[in-house]
């Protein structure tokens, strides 16, 4: 059955089974990971875990047609609480006032070893 009022976004992954991102007049963004602009993952600390993730997020929103500045709702999986603070240090530099609703979620383990952060985000259209 088509939903001509949903569109989906393929995540660039050729062996993802998840759309990047879905538009119902507003974008529900899959999970962004630590990657780098060369596909390749970010598994240092968790500044730059956060900045690649961020960016990544950035990255999907926009190839979506809206930005950062449109997102409504963020989900934050960190495996360690105590990166909190450095996550929000990361966090606005990407966001500003009024800040956009979300929760940090504490997680025993991501998908990948290593990994310590990842966000879905809810946003509005362009």
């Amino acid at each position: 059955m088509a939903n001509h009022d949903i569109a989906f976004t393929p995540d660039p992954d050729a062996d993802s089974i998840s759309s990047d991102v879905a538009g119902f007049g507003g974008l529900l963004v899959s999970t962004q990971i630590p990657t780098r602009a060369d596909g390749s993952l970010e598994l240092g600390g968790i500044v730059e875990q956060s900045e690649c993730t961020l960016q990544a997020l950035k990255v999907a929103l926009e190839r979506a047609g809206s930005s950062m500045d449109r997102v409504l709702h963020l989900t934050i999986y960190l495996t360690d609480m105590a990166d909190r603070a450095a996550f929000n240090e990361v966090y606005t530099r990407f966001f500003a006032r009024p800040w956009p609703v979300r929760a940090a979620v504490g997680v025993a383990a991501l998908a990948v070893e290593g990994m310590r952060v990842e966000v879905t985000a809810m946003a509005a259209k362009a």
